[in-house]
């Protein structure tokens, strides 16, 4: 009964003022197009909560970023790892490189958008509730339609998941390598060994390869995973890793 009058289409009645004259029946056509967008609107949410809701329980089976990625390159297979069955100190390497605020926030940063905003400078400032969100239920690339989905679903995520469901969402399904999808592949691949032993340094060049995973070597030492290595103890210690 309720899936029956979340998609009955909304009445279209003649309005009660079609009567009124002229003018009023000018707007009719308008009137109806409100109606007709009011009423999708609200039935796309209401599908994009139920979604997320599943998702909160069930474990994402694959995503369209996967999909795509297997049409160049073939998909090393991915077993689903638990948050609790992946070293303490990759959780907070990952945290420290994408989203040093992750505990603290709602989904935005906004303290980081304003810096952005501030500095004009062209580079995001996405979460990883934002990216789980597009990992997850949209494709990459940019295009404003793809954003505002993005901004409708990370408030939902926040709202229906957990901190810690969040990031092994995102650890799940992130791409750290030319078909490698997931923590579990990726330490398998890189280093032979399982998620849960992950030394502090091989966390920390892992989660420097996540902005660029085609071109980054995992192998290697960079300036960036020192920093990465030195932000997980920092957020260690000043409590920004208590949700993990």
């Amino acid at each position: 009964m309720f899936l029956r009058s979340l998609f009955r289409p909304p009445a279209t009645e003649m309005p009660a003022d079609a009567a009124a004259g002229p003018g009023a029946v000018r707007w009719r056509p308008l009137r109806r197009v409100l109606i007709w967008l009011r009423w999708f609107g609200l039935r796309a949410l209401a599908l994009m909560a139920v979604l997320v809701a599943i998702y909160a329980l069930v474990n994402p089976p694959t995503t369209w970023t996967i999909v795509a990625a297997s049409r160049s390159d073939p998909i090393s297979t991915r077993d689903w790892v638990d948050i609790g069955d992946i070293a303490p100190v990759m959780r907070r390497s990952v945290v420290a490189a994408e989203d040093a605020n992750f505990c603290l926030h709602w989904g935005f940063d906004m303290s980081e958008i304003r810096k952005v905003v501030a500095s004009g400078s062209s580079r995001g400032a996405s979460t990883i509730t934002q990216q789980t969100a597009k990992n997850v239920f949209l494709w990459q690339g940019r295009s404003w339609p793809r954003k505002l989905l993005e901004t409708i679903y990370t408030p939902l995520i926040e709202a229906l998941w957990s901190k810690q469901r969040i990031l092994e969402v995102y650890l799940n399904v992130a791409e750290f390598g030319p078909g490698i999808f997931g923590i579990g592949a990726a330490a398998r691949e890189f280093y032979g060994v399982t998620p849960a032993q992950l030394t502090a340094r091989q966390a920390a060049r892992l989660a420097a390869v996540l902005p660029a995973p085609k071109s980054r070597d995992p192998n290697r030492a960079s300036a960036r995973s020192r920093a990465i290595a030195d932000g997980a103890a920092t957020i260690a210690r000043d409590g920004r890793a208590d949700c993990l």
